[in-house]
C-alpha cells in the first residue's frame, strides 16, 4: 500500500508538467535601438548645421514639437503620482515633512550653487578685454521677459483659474497644488476613496504608455534641435566665448561630481557614477533636446523602480524642477561677473552678493518660462542693476550650448535630491536600490511602470500601496 509520501510524489511528478506556471518570458528590450538612433541623430544634426546652416535654422520646429510633445504629459504624470503617493500614505505629516526637508534641501544647495559660480567666476574674470556694440545692447534688451514674476505675484500665480486650467496652461507648480489638495482629500475619504485611486493608477498606466509611443520620435526631435543650434550659431561665435563656456561646464562638474557626489556617498551610500549610468538614457536626451522638462516624466518612474517610494518621487521631482535650479544659479552667478567684467564695471563682492541674492529669488519666479536662463538673467539684471542689462547681448550667442549644461546639471541635482531626500525620510527601499543599480532588476521601457513588481523590503511606515493592492 503506498505511503502518504509516495502518493504526494507522485501526483506532483504527474502534475508537474501539466499544471506548473511556465516562467514569465523576459521581455527583449528594443529601446536601446531608439537611443542608438538619437546619437546618430545628433551627430548628422551637427554635420548639418555646419555644412548648410540656413537649412539647419529650417529644422528648429523638429526640436520643439517633440519637447512640446513630452511637455504635454508632465501635467497628467505629476498629478497621477502625487495622488497616487499622498493618496495611498495614512500620516498626512509624512507628507508634509518630505515636502518641508526637500525645500530646506533646495534651499542650502542653491546656496551653495552660487557659492561655487561665484568664487569660479572671480578667479576666471573671463570677460575682460571684450567689447560691447549697439547690435550686442539692442540684443541684450530683447531678453527681458515679462513672464518672469515678482515675489508675491509668483506665490499667486500658482493657484490656478480653475480646477481644470492647472492642466491645461502647463504650469507644474499649478498641478502640483491640485495633486496635492486632491491627494490629501482621498486621504481624508479612506476606504471611500479607493476606488478613484484605483482609476489614477489605471491613468497613470495609460498616460505612461503614451510617454513610451512618444519616445520613439526622440531622432527626429534631436536632429532638428542640435541642427538648428549648430546651424545658428555655428563656430566663430563660440571662439570669443570659450572660456566662460569652459569655465562654466567645469564649474558644473565640479558641483555635480564633488558636492552632489560627496552627499550622496556620504548620505545614502551609494556611487554617483552608478546612479549615473542607471540614468544615462535620460542625460542623451537632454544633451539632445537641451531640456531638462523632456526627462521629467522618465526620471519620477525611474526614481519609483529605484525603490524611493511615491510621496517622496511625487514631490521631491515636480518641486524640484521649480526650486532646485543649480545648473542655473551657476549660470546666473557666472554670467553676471562675465558681464560685469565686460562692460569695465566689475562689481567688488559686496554688490555680487546682494544681486546674485535677488537673482536667486528671480529665477524662482521665472520658473517654467521658456529659456528660463537667459530670461531670468536678463530680467533680474533689470529690476536689480539695470545698466548691466546691456550686456547681456554678449552671451546670447552661446546661450543654448550653455543651457545644455544648465539641464544636465539641474537634472542630475533633481536626481540626487530625491535619493536624498527618500533617505532622511526613510522612504527608499536600500535592497531594491542595490538591486536596480546592480542590473538585476532591468527598468521596463515599453510601460514605464512595474506593475506586478512589489520591492524586495517592506520600507517602515509604508504600506500604503499594499493596502491599494489589496483593496
Amino acid at each position: 500500500m503506498p505511503t502518504k509520501t509516495s502518493r504526494r510524489a507522485a501526483v506532483a511528478a504527474a502534475s508537474t508538467p501539466d499544471t506548473a506556471p511556465a516562467a514569465p518570458r523576459v521581455k527583449r528590450d528594443r529601446t536601446h535601438y531608439l537611443y542608438l538612433a538619437v546619437i546618430a541623430a545628433v551627430v548628422l544634426g551637427i554635420a548639418v548645421g555646419l555644412i548648410w546652416p540656413d537649412a539647419g535654422v529650417e529644422l528648429k520646429p523638429l526640436g520643439t514639437g517633440f519637447v512640446n510633445l513630452i511637455k504635454m504629459m508632465i501635467s497628467p504624470i505629476i498629478f497621477c503620482t502625487i495622488v497616487l503617493g499622498i493618496g495611498s500614505v495614512r500620516k498626512a505629516a509624512k507628507v508634509g515633512a518630505v515636502g518641508g526637508i526637500a525645500l530646506g534641501y533646495f534651499l542650502v544647495m542653491s546656496l551653495v550653487a552660487l557659492t561655487i559660480g561665484l568664487v569660479v567666476g572671480n578667479i576666471l574674470h573671463p570677460g575682460d578685454g571684450l567689447h560691447l556694440t549697439n547690435a550686442i545692447k539692442a540684443s541684450g534688451h530683447d531678453q527681458v521677459s515679462s513672464d518672469a514674476l515678482p515675489p508675491v505675484d509668483f506665490v499667486l500665480s500658482i493657484i490656478p483659474t480653475t480646477f481644470v486650467s492647472a492642466f491645461t496652461e502647463g504650469q507644474v507648480l499649478q498641478t502640483l497644488l491640485i495633486a496635492l489638495l486632491t491627494g490629501f482629500a482621498l486621504q481624508a475619504m479612506g476606504s471611500v476613496g479607493q476606488p478613484i485611486l484605483r482609476g489614477v493608477e489605471h491613468i497613470q498606466r495609460l498616460v505612461f504608455r503614451i510617454l513610451a509611443m512618444v519616445m520613439w520620435a526622440a531622432p527626429i526631435g534631436a536632429f532638428g534641435a542640435i541642427a538648428a543650434v549648430v546651424g545658428s550659431a555655428g563656430l566663430d561665435a563660440l571662439k570669443s566665448l570659450a572660456v566662460l563656456m569652459l569655465g562654466f561646464y567645469v564649474t558644473c562638474v565640479l558641483f555635480v561630481f564633488v558636492v552632489l557626489g560627496t552627499l550622496l556617498r556620504v548620505i545614502a551610500g551609494l556611487n554617483i557614477f552608478t546612479l549615473f549610468k542607471y540614468l544615462a538614457r535620460e542625460f542623451l536626451l537632454i544633451l539632445s533636446t537641451s531640456s531638462s522638462e523632456s526627462a521629467l516624466p522618465r526620471l519620477i518612474a525611474k526614481m519609483e523602480h529605484l525603490g524611493v517610494s511615491k510621496p517622496v518621487v511625487g514631490i521631491t521631482v515636480p518641486t524640484g524642477y521649480s526650486f532646485n535650479l543649480d545648473g542655473t544659479m551657476i549660470y546666473m552667478t557666472m554670467a553676471s561677473l562675465y558681464i560685469a567684467d565686460a562692460l569695465g564695471t566689475p562689481m567688488s563682492v559686496g554688490e555680487q552678493i546682494p544681486l546674485l541674492l535677488f537673482l536667486l529669488l528671480a529665477s524662482k519666479g521665472a520658473a517654467g518660462v521658456s529659456g528660463a536662463g537667459l530670461a531670468t538673467l536678463a530680467g533680474g539684471l533689470q529690476s536689480h542693476k539695470p545698466a548691466l542689462v546691456d550686456g547681456v547681448g554678449l552671451i546670447v550667442g552661446i546661450d543654448r550650448f550653455m543651457s545644455e549644461a544648465r539641464a544636465l546639471t539641474n537634472f542630475a541635482g533633481n536626481a540626487v535630491a530625491t535619493v536624498l531626500v527618500g533617505t532622511w525620510t526613510k522612504e527608499i527601499d536600500k535592497i531594491r536600490v542595490r538591486q536596480v543599480l546592480a542590473g538585476e532588476l532591468p527598468f521596463d521601457e515599453t510601460t514605464l511602470l512595474d506593475e506586478g513588481v512589489q520591492p524586495h523590503a517592506e520600507i517602515p511606515e509604508q504600506g500604503g500601496e499594499k493596502e491599494l493592492a489589496k483593496a
